[in-house]
């Protein structure tokens, strides 16, 4: 049966290393004080385009709607159902969300119709919360084996210089900007033109020193300070044309690249909702687990019963009581053991009557060949 385009099967060791980055990414998030949350997938329309309907990512949203004719949409994203679950919290509340996503846009190599996100946000922010979630992009990015950069900038300060150069059409200007990198400079520069705004290109090129005229700029020098309490200020890099696609940002802004391959896997950046200050930062699960490296090899056992299933079953629930991965596999031993060379077992153990007798059973290290004996 062939999927549909823009979705995926996970099983196997795909499905298996998408689950310790899960874990890897719960345990992170929750040691650093977020509690967890969960919201549904689907969504009043009205509720999903609320404040930012002009967005590209809005008009890529599934619409759908009910037996009682009513206008749904599967969730674009999980940062903007904090407008309903952070209502009335005690500031600053800290939540993660692991979900999935969906965007009827076309597809690439990179690009997916349903993919999982995982947000950390923090509703009731300073600067010095922005600091703590790049923070924990390190703490993941280290323990996943990612060797990243993150890139910065801020949305004030890309407003401020638009008006100082009198360019109107402020949110459309800011898309074309950020697609650079992604896009030929000429063709971005061909967009522009339709705003009157191509000559944001050259300020944009102007070395660092030049945008500390800019008030905004205060607020990247305060975050680039407090990056220094965690050891990240040699792995942020400001980048001026960074904007971001959505147009609640109000302040600083994140990428977060492959350093070799200058692949993007995550960003976020700063917010407004119910008047209340807020900053989060979004992983992208299949874009973590093309570039993770896991080296957690658990080793699993199939108990291969020889028509002795009471006792197999015995030592299984044995095995499982000391937190060991174990199967139970009824059938001819030959066959047993192309399974466990299908299924990636690291040990197979053999139960018969002759085991039984002598309380030894016989292991079979998969990988080595080499046989030894488990007593009890």
């Amino acid at each position: 049966m062939e999927i549909v385009k823009g979705f995926n099967d996970f099983s196997g060791e795909e499905a298996r290393k998408r689950e310790e980055i899960r874990k890897i990414l719960v345990r992170t998030f929750e040691s650093c004080g977020f509690e967890p949350a969960e919201t549904p997938i689907i969504e009043y329309e009205e509720f999903v385009k609320e404040g930012n309907p002009q967005d590209e990512a809005i008009s890529d949203i599934f619409k759908l709607q009910d037996k009682g004719k009513r206008k749904l949409a599967l969730r674009y994203e999980l940062t903007f159902q904090l407008k309903r679950i952070a209502r009335n919290k005690k500031l600053p509340y800290k939540r993660y969300q692991i979900g999935e996503v969906f965007r009827d846009e076309p597809i690439s190599a990179n690009r997916f119709r349903q993919f999982t996100q995982c947000d950390v946000d923090i509703f009731g922010s300073t600067i010095k919360d922005e600091a703590e979630i790049l923070a924990i992009v390190q703490e993941i990015l280290n323990e996943l084996k990612i060797d990243f950069v993150i890139y910065i900038n801020n949305r004030n300060l890309l407003n401020e210089i638009l008006e100082k150069e009198k360019i109107s059409k402020k949110e459309s200007v800011l898309r074309e900007i950020d697609k650079l990198g992604k896009l030929d400079e000429r063709e971005v520069r061909t967009n522009l033109k339709k705003y009157n705004a191509e000559k944001i290109l050259d300020i944009i090129k102007k070395n660092e020193k030049f945008f500390e005229n800019y008030p905004a700029y205060s607020e990247i020098k305060e975050l680039k300070n407090y990056l220094k309490y965690y050891g990240l200020d040699k792995k942020v890099v400001f980048l001026p044309s960074l904007a971001r696609g959505l147009s609640y940002y109000n302040g600083n802004v994140f990428e977060i690249k492959v350093k070799s391959k200058k692949d993007s896997i995550l960003g976020g950046g700063s917010y407004k909702f119910n008047n209340v200050q807020a900053t989060g930062i979004s992983f992208g699960l299949e874009r973590l687990s093309a570039f993770a490296k896991i080296d957690k090899e658990d080793e699993k056992y199939l108990i291969v019963s020889l028509n002795k299933d009471r006792e197999a079953i015995a030592l299984a629930q044995k095995m499982r009581k000391l937190k060991k991965i174990v199967s139970i596999y009824y059938g001819k031993p030959s066959k047993a053991l192309e399974y466990a060379n299908s299924c990636d077992f690291s040990k197979v153990i053999f139960v018969g009557e002759k085991e039984i007798n002598s309380k030894k059973f016989k292991i079979k290290d998969m990988k080595t060949g080499k046989e030894s004996l488990l007593k009890l």
